[in-house]
């Protein structure tokens, strides 16, 4: 395996991955402050504020921190680190502005979205939308800086960012609710705005360590622009042009989950409220039940995959700048390792769907069930972008925008007939059926036009299909012998039941040879030590 691979995986993986696990966990303690009769209501307002926040941070950042990461590795393979230093300047200007205009936009608009989302209270749900502008003000220009790090290979601040703007935002979140609910005796929905607001709070500790964390390296930047070739960047006007033109389809595929969740919250209450004619109260509570509780725990898996796919952007784009012929080895390498850390995930938080929602919301069998089929869909969603950001890394990044956007439509003709046929599960299989597609068809490009050959990953597949069966019906059968019904106990259980999975699957991989030929090494204690990722 690529060192370069691995330890962008863990570094990335890191504070990607815990982060998020920070944002499911925190949960817990922030449902329990807001209390059983307004769980429900306080998911929802919080997940509709969300997601127009998330889609803004994504036009206004993704390609922007892509396309940087993408032109530094290329500028860095030619040794034209100046030129690298001064695209990422004025792309950080970019972002600054790009942040301001979109904070406007969300602004203005945001009696819109509330007035087309599943929550009972258009006003409340307009103020917590609009509470998040100063974060999308902030976030594009602090993204860029992440970017500069991604294209350097220097993964550690981009992980490690994130894992304290999480850290920061959980804080304040907690802390917040409980002085407002137990101390100052005001609504949740006070208490909701304050948590929402917590994502600029998180936003601003992270820019304070990458600025910290860029001064500390400035002496290997110094040395590295003492060795580069001179500054050749044709003129400013041209590189802002670049930067933009590069960065549409960046800026589109980046938004794609988004834009698929914002369709489920913005047309979902149009279909059972006035075709199905159910009550405002009863559609806010499946909205919540089907979307706003399981992307707190998809996020994780998505996560998982976003990881692997950013750490070998830059590396393909210097293969394929330089002309080097192991594109198809990367390939592969970045499928298996993808599918080596996705699938067991998603196999063993499956099989644990009914206890992850007792634990972390409430004991539903409904919840249970679409946080089940959630899980199996993130599966779609992680293999569509780990596909669509391959391409992009392969200078395909057209290629990526059209299929995705053939995804979109395909979600958006399946969304009305599917959600009034199966209501919430309607919107899941709508989702999981687009992406599907787009997975696969990255990946027949990628195959047809670099010879790569998916024989290699057969044992992969083989061996956690076997996986699958195994633990889903284990935990059907527990299940039916015995079913959790407080926290304490799903915790417990669900703890044990994992880490017997866990084992199971690292006993399969080291047996079967699986681990040889993804790491060249079985997995055990010594591997995870912390030299090996240095």
């Amino acid at each position: 395996m690529n060192k370069k691979i691995m330890s962008g995986s863990f570094w990335l993986s890191f504070g990607s991955i815990f982060s998020r696990m920070l944002g499911v966990l925190y949960l817990i303690p922030w449902l329990y402050m807001i209390g059983v009769d307004h769980q429900s209501g306080a998911q929802a307002l919080n997940n509709s504020s969300y997601q127009p926040y998330a889609l803004f941070i994504s036009l206004a950042t993704a390609g922007f921190p892509s396309a940087v990461a993408r032109r530094i590795a290329m500028y860095n393979g030619q040794n034209k680190f100046l030129n690298a230093k001064r695209f990422t300047k004025l792309g950080f200007w970019v972002m600054l502005a790009s942040g301001v205009v979109s904070g406007i936009v969300l602004y203005l608009i945001a009696p819109i979205i509330a007035k087309n989302s599943p929550v009972v209270s258009v006003k409340a749900a307009t103020t917590s939308i609009r509470v998040l502008v100063p974060a999308i003000v902030i976030i594009p220009s602090m993204s860029i800086t992440r970017g500069w790090f991604q294209g350097n290979q220097d993964l550690k601040p981009y992980g490690v960012s994130q894992l304290w703007e999480q850290f920061i935002r959980v804080i304040f979140i907690l802390v917040s609710t409980y002085i407002t609910i137990n101390v100052f005796h005001k609504s949740f929905v006070i208490a909701v705005y304050y948590s929402v607001f917590g994502a600029v709070v998180g936003a601003i500790a992270s820019y304070i360590y990458l600025g910290l964390y860029y001064k500390k390296q400035s002496s290997q930047y110094a040395a590295m622009a003492a060795k580069s070739l001179p500054d050749d960047l044709s003129g400013v006007k041209k590189t802002l042009l670049t930067i933009v033109y590069e960065s549409i389809p960046f800026v589109i595929v980046g938004s794609g989950i988004t834009i698929t969740q914002l369709i489920d919250q913005l047309f979902f209450k149009q279909v059972m409220q006035n075709m199905l004619h159910k009550s405002a109260e009863f559609t806010q509570y499946i909205y919540t039940l089907f979307s706003a509780n399981p992307t707190k725990v998809t996020t994780v898996v998505v996560s998982l995959a976003i990881s692997v796919a950013e750490t070998t952007l830059p590396l393909l784009a210097q293969s394929k700048s330089a002309h080097k012929n192991n594109i198809g080895e990367l390939v592969v390498q970045n499928l298996n390792l993808l599918l080596f850390a996705l699938l067991p995930a998603i196999t063993i938080l499956s099989a644990l769907s009914y206890e992850i929602n007792g634990v972390i919301f409430n004991f539903d069998l409904l919840g249970g069930d679409y946080l089940f089929w959630n899980i199996i869909q993130s599966l779609a969603l992680g293999m569509a972008i780990n596909g669509l950001t391959l391409l992009q890394a392969l200078h395909y990044s057209k290629k990526a925008m059209y299929y995705l956007i053939s995804g979109i439509l395909i979600k958006l003709v399946l969304q009305v007939p599917l959600v009034y046929w199966l209501q919430g599960f309607g919107a899941i299989l709508a989702t999981t059926v687009a992406f599907g597609l787009v997975s696969f068809l990255s990946i027949w490009q990628i195959c047809r036009d670099f010879h790569v050959k998916l024989r290699n990953l057969g044992l992969t597949l083989g061996l956690n299909i076997v996986f699958f069966a195994v633990m889903v019906l284990a935990s059907t059968g527990l299940n039916r012998i015995y079913l959790p019904t407080s926290k304490i106990e799903a915790l417990i259980a669900g703890m044990i039941f994992g880490l017997i999975g866990l084992v199971l699957y690292l006993f399969f991989v080291n047996e079967t040879g699986l681990s040889q030929r993804v790491f060249n090494k079985k997995i055990g204690y010594k591997y995870f030590r912390y030299k090996h990722f240095e």
